[in-house]
């Protein structure tokens, strides 16, 4: 009885699995970008990774009961199956194939952005997400940490011309025009953190000492929530931000309504 009640719990627990991921009780959050494919990409993964899940579970639950202790039955022995050993090769090897190519195929698209693409950068320090845009020139100006102070935390060199109009949105939010490729340069003035809004389907790290890009395209207007993916500290649960997706010409008025470089930021930078 005892090998009967594991081999169906078991089963239940297939069974169940299956009726949460069809019905989609937990799911993705409502697409709002160009990376629908990712959506693809991991329903591939669920299909591979659950047929080894019901096919692995279920040889259990048969193996529990058919070969549970009888009486006057004796265990049986054997060094090695090559036949069965080299039909797990191929199972495992078609299952790898088939998890990598979209995956490899994807993460090149993920990493190269369209020509026709507008450049943010991202600060990151706990617990706070900061913008800056590139003014009329569409050049961002020189920043270093190494100039970080209180009254200029994107690090920027006030007598660099490119920097004069730039556009900084410290604690954001990330405004930007629906429709247009957007290119994040990414970089973090103290640990490492992880940016992710959920309905965009793009996660990539922010690491310190470097510069790292992740592009998408907004498809959908209205407010979303960035957060930070990766533990960053005691205070990573508060480390949200806003994202503003609006139409093209909403976004062009917003910008122009920002305070650029030279008007706010160039007269309190320390050298």
């Amino acid at each position: 009885m005892q090998a009967l009640a594991v081999a169906l719990t078991l089963v239940a627990m297939i069974v169940a699995t299956i009726f949460l991921t069809v019905a989609k009780v937990w799911w993705f959050a409502p697409l709002a970008s160009n990376w629908g494919s990712l959506d693809t990409l991991i329903v591939i993964t669920f299909a591979v990774t659950g047929l080894a899940l019901v096919g692995v579970n279920l040889f259990i639950a048969y193996s529990v009961y058919y070969h549970r202790a009888q009486k006057g039955r004796k265990a049986v022995f054997f060094v090695d199956n090559p036949r069965l050993e080299w039909g797990l090769i191929a199972a495992t090897t078609v299952g790898i194939v088939v998890l990598l190519g979209p995956g490899l195929y994807y993460y090149a698209q993920l990493i190269r952005p369209p020509q026709n693409h507008m450049v943010v950068e991202v600060l990151t320090q706990q617990w706070l997400w900061s913008y800056r845009y590139p003014g009329k020139d569409g050049i961002l100006g020189p920043a270093s940490i190494k100039r970080f102070t209180p009254a200029n935390q994107f690090g920027l060199d006030p007598q660099a011309p490119a920097s004069q109009d730039d556009i900084p949105v410290l604690g954001g939010p990330l405004a930007l025009p629906v429709g247009q490729p957007v290119l994040l340069r990414m970089r973090s003035n103290d640990v490492l953190h992880s940016f992710y809004v959920p309905e965009f389907r793009v996660k990539w790290d922010v690491v310190p000492g470097m510069v790292t890009e992740l592009w998408f395209t907004p498809t959908k207007t209205g407010e979303f929530q960035v957060i930070c993916a990766e533990l960053c500290g005691v205070g990573h649960y508060s480390m949200v931000g806003k994202v503003v997706v609006m139409e093209p010409d909403a976004f062009q008025k917003w910008l122009s309504e920002r305070p650029t470089v030279a008007q706010i930021f160039s007269p309190q930078v320390q050298h």
